[in-house]
């Protein structure tokens, strides 16, 4: 059975030197198009404050792991479960609103069931949409990095012959961090 109430406090935060550690969830699913053609849509929710799209994240708590925090956040938040898949990255990011240095964990996570309810639905909107519409909503240089990892994995993108002004190479399966990013730090490829 899931719990469908948001954690709240942070009494169980968990903490690295200083930085807030954080997880989330690009979740996403294949929309077919004519000829069986594939296309991904990635789900983004409305920010706490109203203002703006993003991917599902939040705190990253010491009962749980990575993994079970991302799709707990992602329940919560954006009321979608499915599978998590390998981590995208981590990047270091400073919020806003409590000028906090955050690492943050993003992952795929590939939508098998989309809830009627689920904790934050009230205080939330859902939306799916195509990768570059995602890319236009959504504020934040490392979240979009994070999409570009999970687009470069996706193999029905392996041979584009275009490019996307957000970096995606032509014919290449390199992703290109974004030229105006204002990440602290770039992803690592560390995989811790």
């Amino acid at each position: 059975m899931m719990c469908l109430v948001a954690r709240t406090g942070r009494h169980l935060q968990r903490y690295d030197d200083g930085c807030r550690q954080v997880v989330g969830c690009i979740p996403y699913r294949y929309k077919r198009q004519k000829k069986k053609k594939k296309e991904i849509e990635v789900l983004v929710i409305s920010a706490q404050n109203g203002t703006g799209m993003q991917f599902p994240k939040g705190g990253w708590e010491i009962d749980e792991s990575m993994e079970q925090a991302a799709l707990r956040e992602t329940i919560e938040e954006a009321g979608v479960t499915g599978n998590v898949e390998s981590k995208l990255g981590k990047w270091f990011y400073k919020s806003k609103r409590q000028d906090t240095l955050h690492e943050g964990y993003m992952f795929p996570l590939l939508v098998k069931k989309q809830l009627d309810n689920w904790p934050e639905k009230n205080i939330r909107k859902r939306t799916w949409m195509t990768i570059d519409q995602a890319k236009q909503v959504c504020p934040h240089p490392w979240m979009n990095e994070a999409l570009d990892v999970l687009v470069s994995r996706q193999p029905q993108f392996w041979t584009l012959q275009t490019h996307s002004a957000q970096g995606l190479t032509t014919n290449n399966t390199s992703m290109l961090p974004h030229k105006n990013s204002t990440c602290i730090s770039h992803r690592s490829s560390n995989t811790n």
